[in-house]
């Protein structure tokens, strides 16, 4: 499977929980929904990653990736520390200048 590079490196960046990392697919002014809360901006995605990898230790396997409306659309197996581990979930991308520029999180 083909993932553009942002998405590679946002899924490699997950996988290792390398934190640093995330700056290098997000565009600064970036948003990320998740779990019914947005974070705006790299300082505010860096401590979401954060609190997420600590409550949950979660992997992401891509199972499928497809373009609509503007957006690369991931379907992915995240298993973790959480109730019904593995789930799937889908992760819709919307890219700008090669970065991710918005990031929603959705069953």
């Amino acid at each position: 499977m083909h993932l553009p590079a942002a998405i590679a490196h946002y899924v490699n960046a997950e996988n290792s929980g390398d934190l640093d990392s995330l700056s290098g697919c997000f565009a600064p002014d970036a948003t990320v929904r998740d779990e019914g809360s947005i974070y705006r901006g790299l300082a505010a995605i860096r401590g979401w990653k954060a609190e997420t990898r600590r409550k949950y230790n979660h992997t992401v396997t891509p199972l499928e990736v497809a373009r609509r409306e503007g957006a690369t659309i991931m379907k992915a197996r995240l298993d973790g520390d959480f109730p019904g581990s593995p789930v799937t979930v889908q992760l819709r991308f919307v890219l700008e200048g090669g970065k991710i520029a918005a990031l929603e999180i959705g069953a």
